[in-house]
């Protein structure tokens, strides 16, 4: 549905406008109409209409004049122009101002339909381009072996939602069903070591030249992926890709024993060791990870990967190290991820009751209904590490009036006192549910402050002509999408409703008790042009200036 704002000063050609044409059904919404150009274009900086039907004959703002001013400000704003027969040629001297349809009156309902599907079908063809219909599908295509390496890389680095991990994978064409998961760091190590027989010889020596700073380095990275992908592919276990100049690879298995993937996945990279070793007569340690039944933990078994491989400072180069043969794990770690601290940070912020209560419920549900509980370290871990969120959110919502937080309240110390993970829970809840409140109040406060700052600006600026919501953000150092918002929710109106409320009060008062001309208190109120002013007057105030006045002074003489 596009934005379309409808200009004419006779009343009975926009009212007749408005009712012969089925609007929504043609794919446009009349968002307001305006009696001048001047007034069309406060409507505008306020709707930032897509389309602008506009007469060209009108007081104190011709179309045309109208039509120069949004095609500096509003480019995209689409324009058509109705004019009479007498006025065409006037009309088709501003082509320069690139009017997509020029209209004769009298028209009919029809004739301007048939403009308005014409520039319908303009607006369309620039939407399916900005969507990138045709053209980016090419590049998509081309690109998608990146995309592909770019997300996988992202998949075992950082926390990505079941429904994110779902919706990129089913972009890509990434098969990556599976009852468990591993994943697997190839490391190259010195260029000359299977050949020179130290293999196995411990940890890398210092001398000599690392194949890392070698110029075959990229050759011979790419000739171990493809050695790797040969074998993945051919058992149809998962896929392989590159990261940080390392080969990755992202094991997929359907096996539910644990015990099985893992035997299955370190014979498998046995034989990548052994291929690269015979074949390219180089040697690569290979560090791999717990297996998963998650996709959403692959980070956490990426990371047990690189940490195997720093076992080869111990163990030697040229061989395949299981994270699980070095660390021994009496119990699953403690996991609080970013998304989990993301979660919690939002809901802390703009979230409700009910929806943080479900979050704390989540994040401890793990520990609580735990087989085998979890150490008193893991448990003093993981409550810092929710005591830490909450004073970033705390902090982050600080106005310097004291913050979400009574009476200095340190949550990194109330949350080692309890005796249980259910008496941490219950105070989580209840913490989190009174910083909400007064998140909420010093967001409010911050909302009324700017809007009040707002307000003194225009109060003691309202005569300047030129000061409009971009000079009013401009002083407050705002955007105007995020201060249009505020200022309505806080007022009830929108900024140039305000402005043009104090413009008309201080008018009515100026009027009442000064002897000063119409043209004057124009200029004080900040219209440069006094006819505008009084046109406007009386549109708000439903009498002229004079009359006004007139009216003021016979009810105080009698």
């Amino acid at each position: 549905m596009y934005k379309l704002l409808l200009v004419d000063d006779e009343a009975d050609v926009r009212e007749g406008v408005l009712r012969e044409i089925e609007w929504e059904a043609n794919g446009f919404e009349i968002v307001d109409v305006a009696e001048n150009g001047r007034e069309a274009l406060e409507m505008t900086e306020i709707w930032e209409p897509d389309v602008v039907v506009t007469d060209i004959r009108m007081p104190f703002m011709d179309g045309l004049q109208l039509s120069e001013r949004l095609r500096a400000s509003y480019p995209a704003t689409k324009i058509i122009i109705l004019t009479g027969f007498d006025e065409f040629e006037y009309a088709r001297k501003a082509i320069h101002l690139q009017v997509e349809e020029f209209v004769l009156k009298p028209f009919s309902a029809g004739e301007l339909l048939q403009s308005l599907h014409k520039v319908k079908l303009r607006l369309d063809a620039e939407m399916a381009e900005r969507e990138n219909i045709d053209t980016l599908q090419g590049h998509y295509r081309r690109s998608l072996p990146l995309l592909r390496e770019i997300f996988l890389g992202t998949l075992v680095t950082r926390n990505l939602s079941e429904r994110d991990i779902a919706e990129k994978t089913d972009h890509y064409g990434l098969v990556l069903q599976g009852s468990h998961y591993t994943v697997s760091v190839l490391h190259l190590d010195k260029a000359n070591n299977a050949a020179s027989g130290n293999a196995s010889s411990g940890a890398e020596p210092s001398a000599g030249r690392s194949l890392r700073e070698s110029p075959d380095f990229e050759l011979q990275s790419f000739a171990v992926r493809n050695i790797a992908e040969e074998i993945v592919d051919r058992v149809q276990a998962g896929c392989v890709f590159q990261h940080n100049d390392r080969v990755v690879v992202l094991g997929v298995s359907s096996e539910n024993d644990g015990n099985l993937v893992r035997s299955q996945a370190l014979s498998l990279l046995e034989e990548i060791r052994q291929s690269v070793e015979k074949f390219l007569k180089l040697s690569v340690t290979i560090g791999i990870g717990a297996a998963t039944a998650k996709l959403t933990e692959l980070k956490y078994v990426y990371d047990d990967a690189i940490a195997a491989l720093d076992y080869r400072l111990l163990l030697g180069n040229n061989r395949v190290i299981s994270i699980e043969d070095v660390e021994t794990r009496h119990s699953a770690p403690v996991r609080y991820d970013e998304l989990q601290e993301q979660s919690l940070l939002r809901c802390l912020k703009v979230g409700n009751a009910a929806e943080m209560e479900a979050i704390v419920e989540q994040l401890f549900a793990p520990y609580i209904s735990a087989v085998q509980p979890i150490s008193i370290l893991d448990a003093q871990v993981f409550l810092l590490q929710l005591a830490t969120t909450m004073l970033k959110a705390a902090q982050d919502t600080d106005n310097g009036a004291g913050g979400p937080f009574d009476g200095g309240m340190n949550p990194l110390k109330e949350l080692t006192q309890f005796g249980s993970l259910l008496e941490a829970r219950a105070w989580v809840v209840s913490t989190c549910a009174a910083m909400m409140g007064r998140i909420a109040i010093v967001r409010q406060t911050a909302y009324r402050s700017l809007v009040e700052e707002a307000r003194q600006y225009t109060k003691a600026n309202y005569s300047d002509s030129e000061i409009n919501i971009a000079k009013v953000c401009a002083h407050l150092h705002i955007s105007s999408g995020y201060f249009s918002s505020i200022f309505k929710k806080e007022t009830k109106m929108t900024y140039m409703g305000y402005l043009l409320h104090i413009r008309m009060e201080t008018a009515k008062e100026l009027l009442l008790s000064t002897d000063l001309k119409t043209f004057e208190i124009a200029e004080k109120v900040g219209y440069s042009d006094p006819n505008y002013f009084s046109f406007s007057f009386k549109k708000h105030v439903g009498q002229s200036p004079k009359e006004y006045r007139s009216r003021a002074e016979g009810e105080s003489a009698t």
